[in-house]
């Protein structure tokens, strides 16, 4: 079911978000996302020759990933083409911090203590969760039969459907699967 219509508005701001997942030649994946904001209006920006035009990329910047089929990070390549700031592109090279981790559990909290506030940026960052299920989603496909299995190691209780008291998590995951009162149970006896 889409959207209600909205009321009568104008558009502003645009951002577009893109991401591939490409299986490499040599076994590793690179993960790219990409990320443009567009203004509708002209901005003024004294660091951009006095504005932005409208239409044009007020930002524009994107990460790729290479990883191995553990969902290990052997390389990360960040570029910031766009900003509002010329000293913005200077934080891309921090983002290989992300070198050596690996996406599952805890990974974001992970990548926002690495590259949280002044270490990082704030664009950048929001491209890591996008990244992450984008990685996932593209290896799927390569693991066979085991696509439920490997999914429950990244994917139990990350969401609704993936919750462990979940009907699909009963269903095709039995061995995962907990109640909804013994989940409350084992909480009140931890608290």
């Amino acid at each position: 079911m889409p959207l209600s219509k909205p009321a009568r508005r104008r558009a502003q701001h645009n951002r577009t978000i893109f991401c591939n997942g490409f299986l490499r030649e040599d076994g590793l994946w690179d993960i790219e996302a990409a990320m443009t904001d567009v203004k509708t209006h002209d901005v003024d920006n004294e660091e951009r020759g006095g504005y932005v035009a409208a239409g044009e990329a007020f930002h524009d910047l994107s990460i790729r990933l290479t990883l191995d089929q553990r969902l290990t990070i052997h390389q990360v390549e960040a570029c910031i083409d766009r900003s509002p700031f010329r000293m913005c592109s200077a934080i891309s090279n921090a983002f290989r911090k992300l070198e050596g981790t690996r996406i599952g559990p805890g990974w974001l909290s992970q990548a926002k203590q690495l590259l949280g506030g002044v270490q990082g940026c704030t664009h950048m960052n929001e491209l890591l969760p996008v990244l992450a299920t984008t990685a996932v989603q593209s290896m799927w496909p390569s693991m066979g039969g085991q696509v439920l299995t490997e999914g429950a190691k990244l994917m139990l209780n990350s969401c609704h459907t993936w919750g462990q008291s979940s009907a699909m998590v009963r269903h095709y995951l039995p061995e995962h699967y907990r109640d909804a009162e013994s989940e409350t149970r084992e909480g009140e006896n931890r608290a």
